[in-house]
């Protein structure tokens, strides 16, 4: 594919998304050359295209966007032995250096070094073609769909909050906000065998998703007061992890007073104000846990067994399908539709390719 071009979805500026030829990456002899065949559009992705930032994070010249994806293999590096070519994969999008204490110690998703998929400067894969190191590859089941592969990634923020959390299968979880991260974590903790899941979210149709999906109760936080339900819906065993994914302030200071003495919480959601007031004396005498993440590690392998074994099918969070071509109608969608969208995926070679 020696000077080839291919379709991939430039961000300009702010608001400014086009449909571009740009080359087809050249594998690097440690990579593989992925044909990209479904990704899903994440909410940094509609950040950066709103805002053409997120915090230190700047997009100074034009960049591709998406992270979220899998694909086939189309060519291999010569340093390649993981995978070869007509393999199904999921790309884990974040490069890391391997060499650093987090690395060496298996938490190298706080590698100071990585190189993260869609994050300025580095391009993402809203496109017919990327190159990925081919030890962040990893192979599909023939039963596992591209889609269920490009979800994953999502999917994997639930994985590792609940292996952070170490939820049991006997524990009683509660997730604040249903959004795409909040109903994949519903479907994180059922891969580990937890049966009373609870959701709060203001969206009547994520909380109806969360229900469909196997929530054991659902509330509007706006309305509902949660804490009484739970001590009548639990019989005041209370709940013991809560999985806080909204980045809402109320929310997050909340949780010390929903969870169970000795329970675990673990932030996922980021807020949008630095400092927000915990209650220190009730969290103390409670003996909480208190756990933040940061994307995740070692999640794709288990996730991809947990979920091949599972009679479960997490592409209903899926609500709304776009070509690469109509990537603006697609980022607009996830931007202004938030009450009925939940993931958005994209198609660079055509839905009907699957």
């Amino acid at each position: 594919m020696l000077n080839e071009t291919m379709r991939a979805a430039v961000l300009d500026r702010p608001f400014s998304i086009e449909v571009k030829q740009v080359p087809i990456p050249l594998p690097k002899p440690d990579e593989a050359l992925i044909k990209v065949y479904c990704i899903g559009v994440c909410g940094s992705d509609v950040h950066y295209y709103e805002h053409g930032k997120i915090g230190r994070y700047k997009v100074k010249q034009p960049i591709i966007l998406g992270h979220e994806l899998a694909g086939e293999v189309i060519s291999v590096g010569d340093a390649v032995t993981n995978v070869t070519v007509g393999d199904r994969v999921a790309v884990e999008p974040g490069i890391t250096c391997g060499r650093c204490e987090y690395c060496k110690s298996g938490r190298y998703n706080l590698c100071p070094d990585v190189v993260f998929m869609a994050t300025p400067p580095v391009d993402g894969a809203w496109a017919e073609y990327v190159a990925v190191r081919s030890d962040f590859l990893y192979k599909l089941p023939d039963e596992m769909s591209y889609e269920e592969g490009a979800l994953l990634e999502p999917l994997s923020v639930g994985f590792h909050a609940m292996r952070r959390a170490r939820v049991h299968p006997n524990d009683r979880v509660l997730i604040l906000g249903l959004g795409p991260i909040g109903l994949l974590a519903l479907e994180a903790a059922k891969l580990y065998g937890v049966t009373e899941i609870y959701g709060s979210d203001v969206v009547p149709f994520r909380r109806n998703l969360a229900l469909k999906a196997g929530a054991s109760g659902v509330f509007n936080p706006m309305e509902d007061d949660i804490q009484a339900n739970l001590e009548r819906l639990t019989d005041k065993k209370g709940i013991d992890v809560i999985i806080e994914t909204s980045g809402n302030a109320r929310a997050i200071a909340d949780t010390v007073h929903l969870a169970k003495r000795g329970g675990r919480i673990v932030f996922v959601g980021l807020p949008s104000t630095d400092a927000i007031p915990l209650d220190i004396p009730t969290l103390v005498d409670s003996e909480l846990d208190v756990y933040g993440i940061f994307r995740y590690a070692n999640t794709y392998p288990a996730a991809i067994q947990a979920l091949n074994k599972a009679n479960q099918d997490i592409r209903h969070v899926i609500t709304h399908k776009y070509s690469l071509n109509e990537i603006k109608e697609a980022v607009e969608v996830a931007r202004t539709q938030k009450e009925t969208s939940i993931k958005v995926m994209i198609y660079p070679q055509g839905a009907d390719n699957l």
